[in-house]
Formats: structure tokens, sequence, C-alpha cells
């Protein structure tokens, strides 16, 4: 189907149709005044016999050529269908106040941070990256884009704060999921979403309801811990452990046919999308054909000047 990108130059149409109505009015115009000539003889040479139809036919082409000039200027279109990669990865990265503690060299959260960009620089271009953050509540600091640079700076700018909700967390990718496009294709994308955490659920829905909301949605939840159970941190003047919720995180990753890390490299965490596949889904650009009418102007235009020499001995 032929659209317009600038529908408002159709309006030179109507000079060129102006146009064309004064040829007809003209001719129209010498066929009654030639019927008032009395002089037989003078008109035969005046309009040669056997022209016809044919002394038409430059004038016609010429106009036809003005009217796809007059056209491609409104800049015609047609839609076609540019395929789209769907497959989704979702970042969540807890930032409690006890992923500041510093087991882990220089302390957790930045080497969560670190491990997370190095994911972000390996995770194939096709696919779709979001990412949360997750203390007392969870929050998309970034909805899946194929935009690397934002997610990473995204991560640069993570926070702490107080509370850990684990399983809204996991709800909160889930929905992120939810939102990319279906572009022509069935059902929510392929997904995965990897999240890393050190401590236990403090706030908000549990892990187990998060699992099962992730097993339901056909979504395995990759977990990777930070930390060991000898973690301190000051809170408030006083100093508090913070030990690392294995269990929790590896049984989130089993239930929902994830992985489960405690250290995590890049070749590990390439598990997490290596099995995940792609859903190819098709957005609509319009692609511009302006060129075609221009061409088709070009020809027609070349026809009006051929005929005329032919057929007058005129160019026009």
């Amino acid at each position: 189907m032929i659209r317009f990108m600038q529908p408002w130059w159709l309006l030179t149409l109507l000079p060129v149709l102006a146009l064309a109505a004064f040829y007809v009015w003209r001719q129209r115009h010498r066929r009654a005044y030639a019927m008032r000539f009395t002089n037989v003889d003078l008109l035969r040479t005046l309009a040669p016999k056997g022209l016809g139809w044919r002394r038409h036919a430059a004038a016609t082409a010429l106009l036809l050529a003005m009217v796809a000039l007059a056209t491609g200027m409104a800049r015609p279109a047609i839609d076609t269908k540019e395929p789209l990669e769907r497959a989704t990865v979702m970042l969540a990265i807890d930032v409690s106040l006890s992923m500041q503690a510093d087991d882990v060299s220089p302390n957790r959260l930045e080497a969560a941070q670190e491990a997370a960009k190095q994911f972000v620089g390996e995770l194939p271009a096709s696919y779709n990256l979001g990412l949360v953050s997750f203390a007392k509540a969870a929050n998309v600091l970034v909805a899946p884009t194929k935009d690397r640079a934002a997610v990473t700076a995204a991560i640069d700018g993570l926070t702490l704060a107080e509370s850990t909700a684990t399983g809204e967390a996991v709800f909160t990718c889930l929905e992120a999921v939810r939102s990319v496009p279906s572009d022509g294709a069935a059902g929510i994308p392929p997904a995965r979403i990897v999240l890393l955490s050190d401590g236990f659920r403090t706030s908000g829905r549990s892990v187990e309801e998060a699992a099962a909301a992730a097993q339901a949605a056909n979504v395995p939840v990759s977990t990777i811990a930070f930390g060991t159970d000898s973690g301190q941190v000051d809170i408030g003047g006083q100093l508090q452990r913070v030990p690392v919720d294995r269990l929790a995180l590896a049984q989130l990753a089993e239930t929902t046919e994830g992985h489960f890390y405690e250290a995590a490299s890049v070749a590990e965490l390439k598990q997490v999308y290596q099995d995940m596949g792609s859903s190819i889904g098709f957005r609509t650009e319009p692609r511009e054909i302006t060129q075609w009418y221009a061409g088709v102007a070009l020809l027609l235009a070349l026809c009006a000047g051929g005929l005329s020499l032919l057929w007058t001995s005129r160019m026009l």
C-alpha cells in the first residue's frame, strides 16, 4: 500500500490539473473554430490528414510526467517489514546496604557492577537488555533496549538503599519482559533474568512466589551470590553481620531452571543466554519510493519529446 510522507505536496497536482483542463478546453475551441473555417484547402495544410489522435499523445505524456513529478514531491512510500530480534535479558542488581561489605574486593556492590558490565559487553548485540535495581522496592532503571551504553551508565550510577526485595525484583523483571513489543510475533519473547544479590529477603513478596511466577512464564532466573559468611557492614554506627543467603538464591535458580553462581566469570555468565534462542518479530517501516516516480516522470517526458519530434517535427 502506497502512502505519502508529506501529503500536503499533493496540492501541486492542482496546477497540473488546471493545465490539463485548459488543454482540453483549447482543443475543443480549435475544433469549433475549424468548423467555421470556409477555406477547406487551407485548413488541410494547417492540419495534415492522418495525424488524428496522435497530436494529443505528446501532450498527454507531458501532462502525465508532470503528475508523476507532483506526486513524487509528496514523498510516496510503501510499508516494508523489517525483522526485529525480541530475545530479552534482564539484569537485576541488589543495592541494599549489605552490598557495601568489603569481604569481596573492593566491595560487594562494585564487584557486582564490574561483573554486570562485563556481561553487558559480552551479550549479543541483537538481544534486548534491561536493568532493574532493588532494595526495599524494585525499579526499572532501563527498559529492554539494544542501547548498551544506557545500561552501562545506569549500572555505574547505582546507589545503596535499605532492605532487600528479592522477590519484587523478579516480578519487576517479568513485567519489563512483557512490555517488549510483539511486532508481529506471538507471545512474550524468550527471556532470561540475571539476579545479582547477597542478602536475605527483608521486603516485598517472597522468593518462592517470584520463582513460581518466573516458572509459569517460562523465564529462567540465574542468580549470582556476592559475598562470604563473614561479611560485615556498619549500619547506624553498629557493626552487623551480613552473610549470603546462598540457599534462597540457589533454590530460585533451580526452580526456574536457571544457573546459580557464587563467583561468576564472563565465561560462566555466557551460559545464561547461550540456550535462549531468539524470537524474530517484524517492525513496519516506510520505504520511500520517490525515485520510482521521478523515473516514470523522466520516461514520460522523453516519450512526449520523442513523439512530438516523430509526428510533428517539433520538440513539443
